[in-house]
């Protein structure tokens, strides 16, 4: 399957960021279905307000992907950042919260039932 930036749909805008999420993208055994996902984020970006309510307040939802441009790092329930940055693979298991420290976009792959719930969250949070 092949599909352009600008034809996945938009599930989320906000200044500062661009949420799409292609569904149905694939399917990882195990983990179900999948969803393709592309995101616009400006510096100072913080997720942490937006996973308040959820299970320990973070994303509970695992990620791989790839940075194009910009740079982000990710905090654990532990407390152990990491940073990754323009032509980076990365893998984000479940348990993060996430800080954009400089323009980025970025492409993940994430089980479509899981994360669809997170970006739900996002959007409640945001309307409320």
């Amino acid at each position: 399957m092949r599909i352009a930036k600008d034809d996945i749909d938009v599930k989320m805008e906000i200044p500062g960021a661009v949420i799409r999420q292609q569904t149905e993208f694939g399917d990882a055994t195990g983990l179900g279905k999948i969803s393709g996902e592309y995101f616009s984020l400006s510096a100072g970006v913080d997720t942490t307000p937006l996973f308040q309510g959820l299970d320990g307040d973070m994303c509970q939802c695992p990620h791989w992907g790839f940075v194009i441009k910009g740079e982000l790092t990710t905090t654990d329930a532990s407390g152990k950042q990491e940073t990754v940055s323009a032509n980076d693979l990365f893998y984000w298991p479940p348990g993060h919260n996430v800080k954009v420290t400089a323009d980025a976009e970025i492409v993940m792959f994430s089980p479509q039932n899981q994360h669809s719930h997170v970006i739900n969250h996002m959007i409640e949070k945001v309307s409320s």
